[in-house]
């Protein structure tokens, strides 16, 4: 088979997982947020709610699309495509699982793989950027200075977390840094880290408690304000997609990836690596039922003065006990 058509293949079945899998995240969290507040959630379209997400998307679709009269309509319409387009950039690296022949399952092998995963997701916040600018709104734009400022903030520290993790495999090679977690998952030695990581996780999705970028008492609905119709759920199926992303790196960074615990191996790598990341879908969906909203200047001032000099201090211990026992 051809290497392009090869690559064709696995872009399209990858593509179809990841928004199937975004669709029914989606409907899970509205599930377990009706769970954990005694009501019942979505149950209205299909069986048990199921078809939901076909009926929201529907709706979307057919909803009015607006551009208001003051906005900038190339940049307005293109900024909701640069958010989708990154966030499923990502995907394209990200191994999940191996052969018994020890062929990584991905579309493609990067040695410097983490490298490009940050690269890749640092340009996510253009798409933010641009459409609070683009909309020719003071609300809008507010909600995109402030997403800019959280994410620069936030993306200092978890850029430090990963790099313990990349001290202890010597490697930056995602299949390499999974591999060299054969005996133990780096969640062990790199606790402080995985923690920082799961935090500053949660404030780059701008999810509850750090979801200061579409606080509605203060900016309406921060940078997607004068967006609606299918660009107004482009942001959102953008938001869930790095949602899923963030929680496949910590899986395999921190996690073991596909490798099975307490070798449980009758059960495939790709179910464990599905496991592990559907359990970090749910804290993320417990913490949104559980948190309130941090104040914004509270929320700065944890990831400056809190995070960042844990997470350097988590990196110069690190490369000082390998330095002295390797």
């Amino acid at each position: 088979m051809p290497l392009w058509l090869e690559v064709l293949i696995k872009s399209v079945i990858l593509l179809f997982v990841v928004v199937t899998s975004f669709a029914y995240a989606m409907l899970a969290e509205r599930k377990i947020l009706g769970w954990m507040q005694l009501r019942p959630g979505p149950n209205r379209v299909g069986p048990w709610g199921l078809l939901q997400p076909a009926a929201d998307a529907a709706k979307l679709m057919l909803k009015e699309d607006l551009t208001p009269e003051t906005a900038d309509p190339l940049l307005y319409k293109l900024a909701p495509f640069i958010s989708l387009l990154t966030a499923f950039s990502v995907y394209a690296i990200i191994p999940f699982g191996a052969s018994a022949s020890g062929q990584t399952w991905a579309i493609g092998n990067v040695n410097a793989g983490i490298l490009l995963i940050l690269a890749i997701g640092s340009l996510g916040v253009y798409g933010i950027c641009l459409g609070g600018w683009a909309s020719g709104s003071k609300y809008p734009l507010l909600g995109s200075v402030r997403s800019t400022a959280q994410m620069i903030s936030y993306e200092l520290a978890m850029s430090l977390s990963f790099v313990g993790v990349l001290i202890l495999a010597g490697t930056t090679s995602l299949d390499g840094i999974v591999n060299a977690q054969a005996r133990w998952w780096f969640v062990l030695p790199q606790f402080v880290g995985c923690i920082i990581y799961v935090i500053t996780a949660v404030a780059e999705t701008n999810r509850a408690p750090f979801d200061l970028v579409e606080a509605e008492t203060e900016l309406v609905a921060g940078f997607h304000t004068e967006y609606s119709g299918l660009r107004f759920g482009l942001f959102f199926i953008a938001e869930y997609v790095n949602m899923l992303t963030v929680s496949c790196i910590a899986t395999l960074l921190f996690f073991g990836g596909w490798n099975a615990p307490l070798h449980l191996t009758f059960i495939p790598g790709v179910a464990w690596f599905v496991i592990k990341v559907a359990c970090f879908m749910f804290f993320y969906m417990w913490l949104r039922a559980t948190l309130p909203r941090l104040r914004y200047d509270r929320l700065m001032a944890f990831g400056w003065k809190v995070l960042l000099p844990l997470a350097t201090l988590n990196l110069v211990v690190t490369a000082i006990v390998v330095a002295y026992t390797g």
